[in-house]
């Protein structure tokens, strides 16, 4: 829970969910896991064509020090006590079946950013937070993951159950707190913008 107070009634669930940095380095079960990713799946978008792909490495596996390796080092030194770290990919073409011809997708990033608030979403359901991040070396991650020309990284998410303040640098420490959001009269505003 946090103190966040909304100007109009919403889902709590919404108003709750935020990025924590601190984690607590704890395993998280494969079941769990895919919980989160089917809740993406389930994400609206355009014509259906659901352009993302989520690559995960869990703590202490095979793919968990490559992984880490592409965030840059600030994100790596909170990221590094997560339970799993996820890249978000988007296909920046749209193509129904292998023989059409791909056509530029419009709203590639859009679609996968609808997946990753799913999966944000179930993570504060089932007692977890997710923290995403676009603070990745993104030269690195697409080598590191294989990454076609095709594809666009969107972002990296960190997945864990939360943790004392005190598991991050000291200059951290101050942050890890649930942030405010604008007025909704900065982001809302009828008709069209002012000419």
């Amino acid at each position: 829970m946090t103190d966040r107070q909304a100007e109009h009634d919403i889902e709590p669930l919404i108003l709750h969910r935020w990025s924590p940095r601190a984690f607590d380095a704890s395993a998280l079960d494969e079941a769990t896991l895919m919980r989160l990713f089917e809740a993406a799946r389930w994400a609206p978008s355009s014509f259906n064509y659901q352009p993302w792909t989520f690559l995960y490495a869990q703590r202490d596996d095979a793919n968990w020090d490559s992984f880490l390796s592409a965030l840059i080092p600030f994100n790596q030194s909170w990221a590094k006590n997560a339970s799993v770290l996820i890249y978000i990919l988007s296909d920046t073409m749209s193509q129904k079946a292998p023989q059409d011809t791909p056509t530029p997708s419009h709203s590639h990033s859009f679609d996968a950013g609808a997946a990753w608030m799913a999966l944000a979403l179930q993570a504060q359901r089932l007692g977890l937070h997710a923290h995403g991040m676009t603070g990745v070396d993104m030269d690195a991650a697409r080598r590191i993951l294989n990454v076609p020309d095709r594809l666009r990284i969107e972002a990296a998410v960190a997945v864990g159950r939360r943790a004392d303040p005190s598991v991050l640098p000291e200059q951290m420490h101050g942050g890890e707190k649930a942030s405010s959001r604008k007025p909704l009269a900065d982001i809302v505003r009828a008709g069209p913008l002012p000419a």
